[in-house]
């Protein structure tokens, strides 16, 4: 594929109200919620595929965008992420408050999420520039907090930790 073309595919992923997982002053209208069942749910059903084992399972907690588990294999660990407000699941190699680049490609068992409702970014969507994606629906605020966190992927914006 061609990069205008890969560009153009990108461009079609909107950042929705709630992407960020930050409220602006003033906005009290509640997120979306995902359904950390949902999520336990893929991550058992994942282990089982993998001939693993489910690892400690964190739902979100402040400032932090998203649930936290992992999928323990002959492979190792494998951590895996679920946005707290929109139904996106990436994959990692360890556990932190953030993440910007550091995405890994989705494993073969990675289906489990897809069949729960849940959508898989792969790690080419979710290092995409945020000048590649429509951002249009973010507040002030939000991009106040982007720059001062220096985020610049799209990974970055949907699993982060702004206070």
């Amino acid at each position: 594929m061609d990069k205008a073309k890969d560009k153009d595919k990108v461009k079609d992923f909107v950042l929705p109200r709630g992407a960020t997982g930050f409220l602006g002053p003033g906005d009290t209208s509640p997120l979306p919620v995902t359904d950390l069942r949902t999520f336990r749910t893929a991550l058992y059903t994942a282990a089982r595929i993998a001939g693993g084992t489910v690892g400690e399972v964190e739902e979100r907690s402040r400032p932090r965008s998203f649930h936290i588990g992992s999928v323990l294999d002959r492979a190792g660990e494998t951590v895996v992420l679920c946005h707290a407000h929109h139904p996106w699941t990436a994959f990692a190699t360890e556990r932190r408050n953030w993440y910007d680049e550091e995405f890994l490609t989705p494993p073969p068992w990675a289906r489990a999420f897809t069949d729960a409702g849940l959508a898989v970014l792969d790690r080419e969507r979710l290092t995409t520039p945020l000048s590649a994606v429509d951002t249009s629906a973010l507040t002030r605020e939000e991009w106040r907090r982007i720059r001062l966190y220096h985020l610049t992927t799209l990974g970055g914006v949907l699993f982060n930790a702004f206070d």
